[in-house]
Formats: structure tokens, C-alpha cells, sequence
């Protein structure tokens, strides 16, 4: 196929646009920048930089694709408290910008990638995709807007819309910003630098930690998947850890004698969120291969910021 990743220089995009290269796809990517890193893409990748608002590029770019891959967004839920006109013009409208754009040239399917934050405080774990949404931040409401979008505006226009809400991803490189990074690449940041790892209120709330390939694996499928068209469907690794069993974790694979640091909480947060994915295993045949354990020995084994102990 002819494939547009949007946000494809990021984190997931990245490693998404390099496992569609390799599987004989012609890709193209869109990013701005504000995030990504084109030096991490193969150099089979066409890349361009640019936002997904600047309707004459992705016209341009669009012609001949036959799927595009939305991953371009802001992700940073404290900034979102700060930002929410920004987190809902980036994501939100910038969903809508794509779709009419989509509409425009007549590209047939989008894969929506949305997060697991939608679902907020739940009282029943592992989370179905048919629990109400109960966003706790600006970030999560946006997800949830530029979900119902491509949902409503695909009926409207006949394009297939996927969204597939991505809970805790980690992998190596995964971006580190000065503030509120991902705590698993703050943990093994941490812990290879031989600081304390900073673990916010008592470290028992629990989170689904996805390896970044299982992730993708999840996303190919939803490429080419047949009958799946307005789906939602959760990725994850069905399985709940404790912040501090990955502390503990995170200085067992690195050999860290790091202590760990308790802080009051940030914010309210959500205690609880792990993935339901039976539907993933339904309509995509998603398993996840790689346990957190061994994710985080291929994180540290591959990402060279963190052999600097």
C-alpha cells in the first residue's frame, strides 16, 4: 500500500513507518517536528515536514494513499491542563483537518490512534471498550472529540475509521521532555544517571505497560483488517502493574543501586487503568509477545541514552 503517517517522526511513527517499510509499503510521513526525529526513520521513508492544517501539503500527499495513520498530537496531560486551546486545536482540529482533506482526494481509511486515557476513573478493571468515557483531562477529552469526529464524519463521508486507544507505551527512545516525561523512560533515565527514581504519591497505582512493537503489531493489523470499519479497540497488555513494581523492576534490568524517592502526587490522577483487550484478539489476532520485563531489557539493549551509568 501507499501509506501517510501523520506524527510519523515520533516515538510510535516511527517505529510504525520503519515495520510498514519493511513489509514492502511505500510510505510517506507528515510531522512538524514540535516532537519527532526524522533521523530515526529509514531512509526509504518520504519524509515531510509540515502540520496536518496545511491543507495544500497533505493534499499533495495524499493522492494514490490507500491508508492513513493519524498519530500526530500533543500527549502530555499535565501540559494539557495548561494548554487545553492548544491540545484541542492540535488534536481535535486537526483530526477534522485531515478528515476533509481525506474527503477531498477520496482516501478510503483512517487509523486513529487514541489512548486509553478516555476511560478515566472505572471502577471495573480490565476496561471494555463499552465502559462510558470518563476523561479526568484536557488531553483525554480530545481523544475522545477526535474519536467521536472520525467516527461521525466517516459515516457522513464514507471513509473506514479506526481508533485504536493505546494505553501505556514504552519502548527505547521514547521522547523524555524536561517535564512530566513517561515514567518508564524517567525511571530508566533515572536509574542509568544513578539519581533517585521519583515516584509520585505511594507508587500502588497501577498502569498497562505495552512494549512499542506490540503496539505496531496492533496497528499493521488495523491496516488491513476486513470488518472492523467505526471500530474502537483497545491495545494493551491486559496486565496491571504497580509504579513501584516498575521501579523495582526498571533497577533490576539496569543494575541501578538507585533509591526511590517518594513525592506528593502531581494530581488527582486515576489510581487504576488496565486494558481490556479481548476485541484486539477478536478483530485484529493481537497478541502481545513481549513481556514488561523483557521490553525493558530490549529498552536499556537498544536505547543509548541510558549506558551512560
Amino acid at each position: 500500500m501507499r501509506v501517510l503517517i501523520t506524527g510519523g517522526a515520533g516515538f510510535l511513527g516511527s517505529a510504525l513507518a520503519n515495520a510498514l517499510i519493511e513489509k514492502g509499503n511505500e510510505v510517506l510521513v507528515l510531522d512538524d517536528l514540535s516532537a519527532g526525529d526524522p533521523d530515526r526513520l529509514s531512509k526509504r521513508v518520504l519524509f515531510h515536514r509540515g502540520s496536518v492544517h496545511d491543507r495544500p501539503k497533505l493534499w499533495t500527499l495524499l493522492h494514490g494513499v490507500q491508508c492513513v495513520y493519524h498519530l500526530a498530537a500533543r500527549v502530555l496531560v499535565a501540559e494539557s491542563t495548561l494548554y487545553p486551546g492548544e491540545y484541542n486545536h492540535v488534536n481535535v482540529g486537526g483530526t477534522v483537518s485531515l478528515l476533509e482533506a481525506m474527503r477531498d482526494i477520496g482516501v478510503p481509511r483512517l487509523i486513529l490512534a487514541s489512548s486509553g486515557a478516555v476511560y478515566g476513573k472505572q471502577d471495573a478493571q480490565p476496561i471494555a471498550e463499552s465502559a462510558p468515557p470518563n476523561p479526568q483531562s484536557p488531553y483525554a477529552v480530545s481523544k475522545l472529540a477526535a474519536e467521536y469526529y472520525a467516527h461521525t464524519i466517516g459515516t457522513l463521508w464514507g471513509i473506514e475509521t479506526v481508533a485504536l486507544r493505546i494505553f501505556n507505551a514504552y519502548g527505547p527512545y521514547q521522547q523524555l521532555p524536561p517535564s512530566h516525561a513517561p515514567v518508564v523512560a524517567r525511571f530508566m533515565q533515572q536509574a542509568s544517571g544513578g539519581g533517585s527514581l521519583v515516584v509520585f504519591s505511594e507508587g500502588v497505582q497501577t498502569r498497562d505497560f505495552v512494549y512499542i512493537d506490540d503496539v505496531t503489531a496492533a496497528l499493521l493489523a488495523a491496516g488491513v483488517a476486513e470488518h472492523i470499519n467505526r471500530q474502537t479497540i483497545n491495545v494493551g497488555s491486559g496486565v496491571a502493574t504497580s509504579i513501584n513494581d516498575l521501579a523495582h523492576l526498571v533497577l533490576k534490568t539496569t543494575g541501578s543501586k538507585s533509591n526511590l524517592l517518594y513525592s506528593p502526587a502531581e494530581n488527582g490522577g486515576v489510581l487504576h487503568l488496565r486494558a481490556d483487550v479481548t476485541l484486539a484478539q477478536k478483530l485484529l489476532g493481537y497478541r502481545t509477545r513481549v513481556s514488561l520485563e523483557d521490553g525493558l531489557r530490549r529498552t536499556l539493549a537498544r536505547d543509548l541514552r541510558f549506558h551512560s551509568r
